[in-house]
């Protein structure tokens, strides 16, 4: 695209963010959170009325000054995020604890106007998300939907995407601005060694209920300022499944989430006779997987070849295909190839609307358990900064549960650390990340919400205080 940092979804990638919307939105209107859609523009007085929040985005707000040949009165920003464009509006709406929760969710685009190496779905100018708003009586109330929010993404990610995700609090430095603590989903890439941030739920608190006068009348008629959230997922979660599960030969999706989950392919010589009854025989068998809810293709062009057709649907990740020969059909059989392993089986043509639909099941499960043993084999529990190094700035980069004081002084001098122990081993070549004054990258992803016990008086791995947590390091996208 001629514009930098911004990208097409073509169909084959769209599809595949339909699904993960239809997922999510249904889970989400099961919350009780109802859709809507505010404008993509918000006005400076409203954006920058938060100073925490904006201030983590102000270097990415894209601005709007000129109309045709005009220069506006006072410039536009495209929307980063939106609560600003959302919450003057609450503060309208809600007058009564009568009108509480309020709880909305929009599909939408935004743009921030990234520079730092600008990758398809991971990080573009321009992206799509679903974000959820919500306002509550009580903190209580607020705290449990922000779990709950969370719980949903990691089932999203894990039902759908067959990928393994660690809940967890971001670190007072990583939080979203303007929250009172983020919650996030981390996810692991074995072939960088990274992790990636795949969803994030935020509470609020009061912060922007007191900014923009979100306030109600409780039943005993004190007046009270709102409790807040919200949390969104974005196009990113392609991109995670895809750096997941892709191999050498391209895409591995899962079958879940695949726009065709079977590709039928008639074999037989280029030329030769045959191709009419075999595609008709085929089509009979698209009906069947069909009625049983498979999504399927026939490719039955005269083109290409049936070689060239089976590299072409292994490279888009196509989870099964089913091959038929002549002499298959005078067996009345066909012969199933798993793209994940590259798994070979003969099946009964009246067998194949069950078998398919296990096969996929378990296919999924297969991913998902491989995805996971990858991800825990990359994670070392370390108790001292030799042995972290020695972890996160390996070559095969891994994560590190290590004991924390969860101070934010003592990670800041740990990314420093990291980031001299890096630079003096030159572990990684000039100009890559990693290397002298680019920093390694290392950085607190999270503090897991499943806490493991820690010892009597364990101390700090990267200091002589207490510890009082696990916290999960890495290098990170």
């Amino acid at each position: 695209f001629d514009v930098s940092g911004c990208y097409i979804l073509r169909p084959w990638a769209f599809a595949m963010w339909e699904k993960i919307q239809a997922t999510l939105d249904a889970d989400i209107k099961a919350m009780g959170v109802e859709g809507c859609y505010f404008p993509m523009f918000v006005s400076e007085k409203a954006l920058l009325s938060e100073k925490d929040h904006i201030a983590g985005f102000s270097p990415e707000v894209a601005w709007v000054t000129r109309a045709g040949n005009s220069d506006l009165a006072e410039p536009i920003a495209i929307r980063p995020t939106s609560e600003t464009v959302m919450y003057p509006a609450f503060g309208k709406w809600i007058r009564s604890h009568r009108d509480l929760p309020l709880k909305l969710n929009q599909w939408c685009n935004v743009v921030r106007w990234e520079f730092k190496n600008p990758t398809p779905f991971l990080r573009t100018r321009e992206f799509l998300w679903q974000e959820g708003h919500t306002a509550h009586a009580t903190r209580t109330a607020a705290e449990e939907e922000a779990v709950t929010a969370l719980e949903m993404y990691r089932r999203c990610y894990a039902d759908l995407l067959a990928v393994p995700v660690v809940m967890g609090n971001k670190t007072e430095s990583e939080k979203f601005g303007g929250a009172d603590y983020s919650l996030t989903v981390e996810a692991f890439i074995a072939g960088s060694g990274r992790a990636i941030q795949a969803a994030t739920s935020h509470h609020l608190g009061q912060t922007f209920a007191k900014m923009f006068d979100i306030a109600f009348e409780d039943e005993a008629g004190e007046r009270q300022n709102v409790w807040q959230n919200s949390w969104g997922m974005t196009t990113r979660s392609i991109g995670v499944a895809i750096m997941v599960h892709g191999d050498d030969q391209g895409l591995v999706l899962p079958p879940r989430v695949a726009p065709v989950q079977v590709v039928l392919v008639p074999v037989v010589l280029k030329g030769a006779a045959g191709l009419e009854e075999l595609t008709t025989h085929l089509a009979a068998i698209e009906t069947s997987l069909k009625a049983v809810g498979v999504r399927t293709k026939v490719d039955a062009g005269t083109v290409h070849t049936p070689g060239w057709k089976y590299n072409h649907w292994e490279q888009k990740g196509v989870p099964l295909r089913i091959e038929l020969g002549p002499r298959d059909l005078a067996k009345q059989q066909v012969r199933v190839v798993r793209r994940d392993t590259g798994e070979k089986q003969d099946v009964a043509i009246p067998d194949l609307p069950t078998f398919i639909a296990a096969k996929l099941d378990e296919i999924h499960e297969a991913l998902l358990a491989k995805a996971t043993r990858v991800r825990d084999e990359r994670t070392k529990e370390v108790n001292d900064f030799e042995g972290f190094c020695g972890a996160v700035l390996q070559a095969e980069a891994c994560m590190a549960l290590t004991p924390s004081c969860g101070e934010m002084a003592c990670e800041e001098e740990v990314g420093t650390r990291c980031d001299r122990e890096a630079s003096a081993a030159a572990e990684h070549p000039a100009g890559e990340e990693g290397a002298g004054s680019k920093g390694s990258g290392v950085k607190a992803l999270c503090r897991p919400l499943q806490q493991p016990p820690l010892a009597e008086g364990q101390g700090c791995f990267a200091c002589e205080r207490p510890a009082t947590c696990t916290m999960l390091w890495g290098k990170s996208y």
